[in-house]
């Protein structure tokens, strides 16, 4: 496959994503700005730089004057934490166990998994749940276990790896400038928001 081919099969991914889908985790993750919620986003591999990204832009990338700011936290960059308990536990509670010290009931957790079937990712969802968040998945192919769990997802239609981790951080940046754009009309027309 040539870069072109890529490129070209890369929009046709792109153009089949469901937008209501991505506009109900918009309104969801604007509603947790709105009431300053915690936010927590996991992935594996190319999924954990997604997850990394993605908090980065939330916390940052949304950043309007006269307005509070995201709270958004990356699980996938604790290191050392990760491994301890990957290591004195299981490698499928290493997400689970850092929500547990922080997580309260509304809270959000953003799960990604291309293949949806990631161990560590189905149990956080389901710990998350139980726990009392609001739960959303960003995958890829058929959706896979993960699909069914979350309260809100987006299924990238590809087997394509590379094309489900390239739409994910499109779908990201798109969540977040669009968070930016409404809390900025807010701010305009001189909306309180609560802190």
């Amino acid at each position: 496959m040539t870069p072109s081919q890529y490129i070209n099969s890369l929009r046709d991914t792109l153009a089949a994503l469901s937008i209501p889908d991505l506009r109900g985790i918009e309104e969801a993750l604007f509603d947790a700005w709105f009431r300053g919620q915690t936010i927590f986003i996991a992935g594996n591999g190319g999924s954990a730089s997604t997850a990394s990204h993605m908090a980065n832009d939330l916390n940052k990338g949304t950043i309007t004057d006269g307005q509070h700011r995201f709270r958004a936290i990356a699980l996938t960059d604790n290191v050392p934490l990760i491994t301890a308990w990957g290591n004195d536990a299981a490698y499928d509670r290493i997400f689970v166990e850092q929500m547990a010290n922080f997580l309260r009931p509304r809270d959000i957790f953003v799960a990604i998994s291309g293949s949806g079937n990631s161990p560590n990712i189905i149990a956080a969802v389901r710990w998350a749940r139980d726990a009392g968040a609001l739960t959303i998945g960003l995958t890829g192919r058929d959706g896979g276990g993960l699909r069914p769990l979350v309260d809100y997802g987006v299924v990238v239609p590809t087997d394509r790896m590379e094309h489900i981790e390239d739409a994910h951080l499109a779908l990201s940046h798109a969540l977040c400038v669009a968070l930016r754009t409404r809390i900025a009309a807010m701010t305009q027309v001189g909306e309180a928001i609560p802190s």
